[in-house]
């Protein structure tokens, strides 16, 4: 956090972000119990809403950082998507043609693609609890080439064999209680970040970060997981490499 910012903090000029307060309450050394407390109340207080256009101002590479500093930081997160592959899970490949269609300049890109890039390590560490619902038309999808996306599957398969990393897989054919309206990512089951078309949103009120969670764990009820979805994912990367093929 920068000095000035910290400087409007204290002063009243600018509101702080959950983030924020963990930030001060960490460099503080507070106990676990203050600390506790006051996040408590910062949360019931906050639902932020930041208009990407403050973020572009800013930095989305700047963005990714403080993902990775948040998520270095947590000790679980569940990823519910339904439009594209969670960013944890994306190629170099497919990162670059999601963010290339932002309008990025060349270098902010670069250090984007390279900043998210750098947030997978979080999947390598084991006293993190990673769990990741993907609805199958993600996969269908084509974002990339068919051989791109063949690879991209290949990485989901071999990420899903991590011992800390839970994929789940809701297969169109399943009869659905529930309607996948947007993606969303909860961490710690505190906090609900979600990006809408002109903004992205973090939750923090216990009442509504529960709704989420409850939606998570009935998407990954009807979902298959282990060697099933493996098998699923399989049978889909295959498609793509015939239609490489013929093509």
């Amino acid at each position: 956090m920068s000095v000035s910012k910290l400087s409007k903090i204290e002063t009243g000029k600018v509101t702080p972000s959950i983030t924020d307060v963990d930030q001060i309450l960490i460099a503080l050394g507070v106990s676990d119990d203050v600390k506790a407390e006051y996040l408590k109340i910062a949360r019931e207080q906050v639902t932020e809403s930041v208009a990407w256009r403050e973020l572009r101002r800013m930095g989305i590479h700047k963005l990714q950082e403080q993902l990775k500093a948040i998520e270095g930081q947590m000790t679980s997160m569940k990823v519910f998507q339904p439009a594209l592959v969670p960013g944890l899970l994306q190629t170099h490949e497919y990162i670059r043609v999601i963010l290339g269609r932002y309008g990025m300049t060349p270098d902010v890109l670069r250090r984007t693609a390279q900043a998210r890039l750098e947030r997978q390590g979080v999947l390598y560490d084991e006293s993190k609890a990673l769990k990741f619902v993907i609805t199958e038309h993600v996969l269908r999808w084509r974002i990339v080439s068919d051989s791109r996306m063949a690879e991209q599957i290949d990485r989901i398969i071999s990420l899903s064999r991590l011992p800390n990393v839970d994929v789940r897989l809701v297969p169109t054919a399943a009869r659905q209680n529930d309607i996948a309206s947007h993606a969303f990512v909860i961490r710690d089951d505190r906090t609900v970040s979600l990006e809408t078309v002109h903004a992205k949103v973090v939750v923090t009120d216990p009442r509504d970060v529960a709704v989420y969670v409850q939606k998570f764990e009935r998407f990954g009820v009807a979902a298959l997981q282990g060697d099933e979805m493996r098998t699923a994912l399989t049978g889909i990367r295959d498609e793509f490499l015939r239609q490489q093929e013929t093509g």
